[in-house]
């Protein structure tokens, strides 16, 4: 029997209660601040959660959860895989780590993709048969002699060795046959030596994060994973290990952690629901701790403890202890619901963030191994908020119900493609490669300033609405000089692509402090979706209507998809995902529909989390994407075949879904592909995509200009992957988070490079 873990969670959010430390890289880009303010900043926040979780009642707490942009990088950082591009700039240890995320002139930054099926980023490992993996930092040791001098005995957490490579991609160059994980014996070897400076530290527990072993994995992997922990458990100087999965069930790898030598297995049995029924067949739990993930890490609902208990309950006499722990990292939800003062008490009352999930672990903890009267009041107090909650008139909609009872298969389904292409080549009248970007412009201050105005009743809406009518003709008569051939408006209005909808819909509420880190600075404040979900006026429609009246030039309709709006909130759990993404669908119609009768042309409904809620095992994916397609159509469908229905994708492994793009049937789709350097168009060949195409040319998610040469280049690399009559010339994404001054010079070079190679009309 190992020593118990206790109540814990399986890692906290680290930007700060206040967005602290997003303000402060922000400022240490602009060298506003120096290393050492940004620094101790990111120290206060981590000294912060370490005695807020202790005096909370958790039995072990985690550290090594802050991060200054991503864990995977950390981890890269850790064990010594910094490309040579980035070594050989002669920069510190913090801007060669910022160089790596963000990347400079010289260096391009290395990829950044979704974590998993979250609306987190991480970034991509670059690994080559040269990588050379050693220990080469300590700040994994450092933070937790930080925790003990303050009182705090922490559990470092650490993504696992087998998840870092499964997650990396081959450097450029590398050979065909080359998979980062052959480097698995030489990374082993690397986390061995942390161990072992662990173990001098005094660490008692260490958590080694596997996820990749929810999806679906090879015997190779598997494999892998057995010999990794295997060697690992032996070592004769370490912690104990706790080896930590998440966000689904861990299938074959269940196994083969659970007969490894490692001390205890961490279990989602929130995403993992066939964990439960599978565990007592499992061999090797007697001698473990099993931590068990009761409560949900990922949405913001309240736990039925009584739900939560009794599944706990099954779960005694297979193992050695059973702890209860969050079932992933509570990096994906907000810190403290009290937080938020204007929320409608009832939903509030409904709702558990980072502090009160961390309350919910202890009482279940309490409950399972002191008996259910040590929390007799807490467990009756869930019980009246889950009851109230199930009960609420409020949640459902009759109109909605019956509309979507009402469905159709030809309410999903437009006219054929090639008579909606010469519609739309005879209204619109373009170029060939015509040029557009994707939505947003960069928010300016006096924006941002303006919306804080009229929040703070400081200016009324009249006044606000001209400052926005200001704002959206200088983004016209910018992209009218520069040459682009479909315009935005710019998005002044919009705090965020998702929130800013789902203030104009029914069944949603917003949080006003709720934020949540989407990568680096990058944070993003879900909306909750509670209910039933309706459209009771436009949103979007005179904002369209203003920019095109002051342009000749088509001008987009923006507006955001279903499935994204679901995946970016917070949404209920009491039905199907498929019957919430209908009912956004249909609200989202209405939208397309009055932006049509208003004279908007081109209408764009973007996707960029299509990939991102897949489900990690493949027998799930095909249930996931007729519904997830079956929205979009049905959002877009029961309009004209001259208006031209764009859609745009970002930052996702694209392979896995490339058939549901097809399926999508848009007119153009825009998609990310700088930092790929346009691999994506092989994929889309591979399945015989004939549709319009506008592979991004500008990464801007760094904030490096691209020069026109670079931009000319992947032009010609697209030109040969998709014919010019179907090619779009745009940015990878929107962009608000840029500064005009960097974004004016990039869409210069842009065009510049665009009439490089655009051939002449014919």
């Amino acid at each position: 029997m190992t020593s118990t873990i206790g109540s814990t969670v399986l890692g906290y959010p680290r930007i700060g209660p206040n967005r602290e430390l997003k303000r402060a890289l922000e400022n240490y880009w602009k060298s506003r601040i120096g290393e050492p303010e940004l620094r101790e900043v990111a120290r206060t926040l981590r000294t912060d959660a370490w005695r807020s979780l202790r005096d909370a009642g958790l039995d072990s707490v985690p550290g090594n959860t802050s991060s200054y942009y991503d864990q995977v990088l950390d981890a890269a950082v850790t064990f010594g895989a910094v490309p040579p591009r980035f070594a050989e700039l002669g920069l510190s240890p913090l801007d060669t780590y910022f160089a790596m995320a963000r990347g400079v002139e010289s260096a391009p930054p290395l990829e950044m993709t979704k974590w998993f099926d979250t609306n987190y980023h991480y970034i991509v490992p670059e690994i080559g048969p040269e990588t050379a993996f050693r220990l080469s930092d300590q700040t994994v040791v450092d933070q937790y002699h930080e925790a003990a001098e303050l009182g705090v005995k922490t559990r470092p957490v650490v993504v696992g060795p087998l998840t870092f490579l499964l997650l990396s991609k081959p450097r450029d160059g590398a050979p065909a046959s080359f998979r980062p994980l052959d480097k698995v014996d030489e990374l082993v070897s690397a986390y061995a030596e942390l161990l072992g400076e662990l173990h001098r530290a005094g660490v008692e527990w260490v958590q080694l994060d596997e996820p990749a072993f929810a999806a679906d994995r090879s015997q190779a992997d598997l494999d892998a994973l057995r010999t990794a922990y295997r060697r690992l458990g032996e070592l004769a100087q370490r912690p104990k290990i706790l080896v930590a999965s998440y966000f689904g069930d861990l299938g074959d790898a269940l196994g083969v952690l659970a007969s490894s030598p490692v001390e205890a297995l961490g279990v989602d049995l929130v995403a993992g629901q066939r964990t439960v029924d599978e565990l007592p067949s499992v061999s090797g739990l007697r001698d473990k701790t099993l931590v068990a993930g009761l409560v949900d890490g990922r949405n913001i609902w309240r736990t039925d403890l009584d739900g939560a208990l009794a599944k706990a309950a099954t779960l005694l006499g297979l193992a050695g202890e059973v702890a209860v722990s969050t079932s992933c990292s509570l990096l994906h939800v907000p810190y403290d619901v009290e937080a938020e003062t204007d929320i409608d008490p009832q939903v509030k009352s409904w709702l558990a963030f980072a502090a009160q999930k961390v309350d919910e672990v202890v009482v279940l903890d309490r409950a399972l191994h002191q008996g259910r009267d040590s929390v007799s009041e807490q467990l009756e107090d869930g019980r009246r908020r889950i009851a109230d909650r199930a009960n609420a008139e409020r949640v459902r909609n009759d109109r909605v119900q019956a509309r979507l009872t009402a469905l159709k298969p030809e309410h999903a389904q437009r006219g054929d493609y090639a008579k909606r292409l010469a519609a739309q080549r005879k209204s619109l009248r373009l170029p060939p490669l015509p040029t557009t970007t994707i939505g947003s412009f960069p928010q300016t201050t006096d924006v941002r300033k303006a919306r804080a105005a009229l929040r703070s009743g400081s200016i009324d809406q009249a006044t606000y609405k001209q400052r926005m009518r200001d704002e959206i003709e200088r983004v016209i008569r910018l992209q009218e000089d520069l040459g682009l051939d479909v315009l935005v408006h710019g998005e002044p209005e919009r705090n965020d692509m998702v929130q800013y909808f789902s203030e104009h819909l029914d069944g949603f509420v917003s949080t006003h402090n709720g934020w949540v880190q989407s990568y680096g600075s990058r944070c993003v404040r879900p909306p909750i979706l509670f209910g039933d979900v309706s459209r009771p006026e436009p949103i979007t429609v005179d904002w369209a209507k203003y920019a095109q009246r002051l342009t000749e030039k088509p001008v987009k309709g923006m507006l955001t998809g279903p499935v994204t709006i679901l995946a970016w909130s917070f949404v209920r759990d009491d039905q199907p995902l498929g019957d919430t993404a209908r009912q956004v669908a249909l609200a989202i119609r209405d939208e397309v529909k009055d932006l049509e009768n208003a004279g908007i042309r081109v209408i764009q409904v973007d996707e960029p989390a299509l990939r991102e809620l897949l489900p990690l095992r493949s027998a799930a994916h095909q249930d996931y994407l007729d519904w997830a397609v079956e929205s979009f159509r049905l959002a877009t469908s029961g309009i004209a075949e001259s208006t031209q229905i764009h859609t745009h994708l970002c930052y996702s492994e694209f392979g896995d879904v490339i058939n549901a793009i097809v399926a999508l049937d848009a007119d153009v789709t825009s998609i990310e592909a700088a930092r790929s350097r346009m691999e994506v168009l092989d994929d889309l060949n591979a399945v015989g995509f004939a549709r319009g195409v506008g592979p991004g040319v500008y990464d801007i998610h760094s904030p490096r200009v691209p020069e026109a040469g670079e931009v000319t280049d992947l032009l010609k690399a697209a030109l040969a992957a998709v014919p010019a009559e179907r090619l779009w010339v745009n940015p990878d994404c929107g962009l608000k988070t840029r500064g005009y001054a960097e974004v004016e010079t990039a869409l210069k070079n842009v065009i510049s490079a665009t009439e490089a190679v655009r051939p002449a009309s014919g």
